[in-house]
């Protein structure tokens, strides 16, 4: 009864936790719009610039040890204790509270080096905002580690959202407040990254609270019950807790940081060589903004495929434990054909719909070409993230990380040999070939060590037909819905915005239509999908969708 109480208790916990992360990253990408509309492309060129590196400098101060603390006071409670639990937060939290206020210092002092190396010195003053948070972000994190470890997902996902919108709230009420004033754009962008740090002394003031009521309830006597030790073996003991944490750690940091690269290149090639291509600094920043326009939509694909993709490494490991090698190789092959064909149909649905979708979000048709290029980011994320989601469920954990870091080498040169030629269309082309390069890594090596087999006809086949004509669908029903809307003399903006939501669903009912015609995915294939295949075959009947 305990064993199955705790099971339940971690699925509940994983569940409030996969939402709050849904819901906040949603809330994050979005964020954008409002961002772009109210400062322009200047600002969102400036802001697009420096978050990358402010993620990737977040990445190297936490160093992995919100993971860690995790583990091992999670180990520690398993033991039937917590005497450890109180050890592991407080080393946790002081090596990262140092590391925070060290790069953030790196950060604020060293802005105009980083500009230099960059190209552009209208991102002095937003680097300068963006390292405040890092005051914040480090004791916060170690916090939600601490209770992840309790198997208590609820602080986690309240700290979340909480952080994401409060960053938001504060971003736009600046925004408001510095256009109304005539700032400068590097002053409003800079506002714009003080929501980051507003936002994470947020999240750090509810996780005290959930510590407050910790320390005060029934878990205070029982870490505060650990046998007495003298002041050296104190120190040893410390020391060798410290030296385990740091072995779990590290490579955590170095897979998080592989992730964060491949869109830190952008970051320090596109802007400068935009420049070198004759683009001025306010220039260079306005092309980086209308770059940057197709990412929010793409990024709410990756988004749903990494939700998604956790779903497969338990399920993989299971098979791997039980050594069934055809179901290792069977999910495999489902779960690439189904990344493949829904982030693929993403893709297409989104270069087809890409000029209303940039005039509803943007209120102009500038770059609509490159979103055109960019949306194809969604077909290869998709296909990277699910193939890293297997290649971990059966063991394999480096070679995901170190198949990113080629894809950003190669994203670093294709930049340089496209950008000059081609401007930001060419870090487009580069960003596509990038992220379908670390997935055909990851496949690779998944059939070599599974056994898969993937035939041309996987790829081709029913699947292109379907794409084929939900494509037709989606631009016949975007040109009538604008063709209508246009005649009634309705702003440019909702008919844009109508358009783009009547060929979407156009285009979504086809594709689901064509996918149950064709029987391109069995009833026993979906059942085998983790967690959700046998939730949805159920619907799909009750909807007569499946026989």
């Amino acid at each position: 009864m305990k064993e199955a109480g705790t099971s339940s208790k971690i699925m509940q916990g994983a569940f409030v936790l996969s939402m709050a992360m849904v819901l906040s990253k949603l809330i994050g990408t979005l964020q954008k719009i409002p961002l772009q509309n109210m400062g322009g492309d200047v600002v969102f060129g400036i802001y697009n610039t420096v978050y990358p590196l402010y993620t990737v400098m977040i990445t190297v101060a936490l160093a992995g040890f919100p993971a860690a603390i995790s583990k091992f006071v999670a180990e520690d409670a398993a033991l039937g204790g917590r005497t450890r639990s109180r050890q592991i937060i407080r080393i946790g939290s002081v090596v990262m509270v140092v590391s925070g206020i060290l790069f953030g210092e790196v950060i604020y002092f060293g802005a105009p080096l980083i500009g230099r190396i960059i190209g552009n010195a209208s991102v002095v003053p937003a680097l300068k905002a963006s390292s405040i948070a890092l005051l914040f972000v480090p004791l916060m994190s170690g916090l939600r580690g601490f209770f992840q470890g309790h198997q208590n997902m609820m602080p986690t996902a309240v700290s979340q959202i909480t952080e994401q919108s409060v960053r938001v709230t504060f971003m736009i009420i600046l925004l408001v407040y510095l256009t109304s004033i005539g700032a400068s754009a590097e002053h409003i962008a800079a506002g714009a990254l003080l929501g980051s740090a507003a936002g994470s002394a947020a999240g750090l003031i509810v996780m005290g609270g959930y510590w407050r009521g910790y320390r005060k309830g029934k878990h205070a006597v029982m870490d505060d019950s650990a046998p007495a030790t003298d002041g050296n073996e104190a120190h040893q003991q410390s020391g060798r807790l410290l030296l385990s944490m740091l072995k779990y750690a590290i490579p955590i940091c170095l897979g998080t940081l592989a992730i964060s690269l491949v869109s830190l290149v952008d970051t320090f090639t596109v802007p400068r060589l935009l420049e070198t291509g004759g683009a001025g600094e306010t220039e260079a920043m306005v092309q980086f903004g209308v770059y940057n326009r197709g990412m929010p939509v793409v990024q709410l694909i990756t988004m749903l495929a990494t939700s998604l993709s956790v779903l497969f490494i338990p399920a993989l490991a299971e098979a791997k434990v039980v050594g069934d090698k055809n179901l290792i190789a069977e999910r495999c092959r489902l779960s690439l054909r189904w990344f493949w064909l829904v982030g693929m149909a993403a893709s297409i649905g989104i270069a087809v719909l890409a000029e209303p979708i940039n005039i509803a979000l943007y209120e102009d048709g500038t770059g609509t070409g490159v979103i055109r290029w960019i949306a194809f980011t969604a077909a290869g994320s998709a296909l990277s993230i699910i193939s890293a989601a297997l290649l971990q469920g059966i063991g394999i954990v480096r070679a995901p990380a170190l198949h990113l870091l080629t894809a950003a080498a190669v994203k670093a040169l294709l930049n340089l040999l496209l950008v000059p030629q081609l401007g930001i269309t060419g870090a487009a082309i580069a960003s596509v070939a990038a992220h379908f390069l670390a997935a055909a890594l990851n496949i690779a090596l998944l059939m070599r060590r599974t056994g898969l087999r993937i035939s041309a006809g996987t790829l081709l086949g029913k699947q292109a037909a379907i794409i084929a004509c939900m494509a037709l669908a989606a631009g016949a029903a975007m040109l009538a819905a604008d063709a209508l809307l246009s005649a009634l003399g309705l702003h440019a903006r909702i008919t844009a915005a109508a358009a783009s939501l009547a060929g979407a669903a156009a285009g979504g009912a086809v594709f689901l239509a064509g996918a149950v015609k064709t029987r391109l995915l069995s009833e026993q294939e979906l059942r085998m999908l983790p967690k959700i295949g046998a939730p949805l075959a159920a619907l799909l009947h009750r909807l007569r969708l499946l026989p």
